[in-house]
């Protein structure tokens, strides 16, 4: 397990971070990326989208387009301060502070679920991916994007000792044990050399209860 892979940390982490993200994030997750992953999902106007580790609002901005009702979803309230000050605390975005592996909301409350730059920190992704498929509607779409793993043996030791990178067969591999089907990846990347993301999307069962 990574070092940011402990809650406790990575809420540390984010509580600095906060301060800068949204000048930091661009050169690894940037718009262009974003709205590729939005690409992926169906979403219609009314749909109500759940955004699991929002952070600052970065994903919501993007979601907003497509519907308006979004919540907002993280373990960071200095993260989630900066997504107050763009969207208001309860105006245009619904937030919750919350955790991903024991989401607070009832089952199959939701038309999409969302997660961007998020599952790195989960320490048991496959009870989060299965806290996402209890709460999406039946068919419904879930919609990851995580760090995807270095090629270098020796970037790839160096990852894994901060925090979750993952391939394709391994995302594979954690959304069927988390019960999902119709798994599609496709990898993101803001340009060649630059770190690559990889986004998963995959349908709840249509017959889960």
């Amino acid at each position: 397990m990574g070092v940011l892979e402990n809650k406790a940390r990575a809420r540390l982490f984010y509580k600095y971070l906060s301060k800068v993200y949204d000048r930091v994030n661009p050169f690894i997750w940037n718009e262009e990326m974003r709205d590729e992953a939005l690409e992926m999902v169906d979403i219609e106007g009314g749909d109500r989208v759940l955004d699991v580790g929002c952070g600052t609002g970065f994903a919501t901005e993007g979601l907003l387009r497509h519907t308006d009702d979004v919540h907002g979803l993280d373990q960071s309230m200095h993260q989630m301060e900066k997504a107050f000050e763009k969207f208001g605390k309860r105006d245009r975005v619904r937030f919750y502070r919350g955790d991903a592996e024991r989401l607070p909301f009832r089952a199959n409350a939701f038309d999409l679920v969302w997660s961007s730059g998020s599952i790195e920190y989960w320490p048991n992704p496959v009870d989060a991916l299965a806290e996402f498929r209890r709460v999406a509607k039946p068919g419904s779409q879930v919609l990851v994007v995580g760090p995807d793993d270095p090629k270098s043996t020796l970037f790839q030791k160096l990852a894994d000792a901060i925090m979750l990178f993952y391939d394709e067969e391994e995302a594979q591999r954690m959304f069927e044990a988390a019960g999902f089907e119709a798994i599609e990846h496709r990898i993101l990347q803001r340009r060649p050399g630059s770190p690559r993301a990889i986004a998963t999307v995959a349908r709840a069962p249509a017959d889960d209860e």
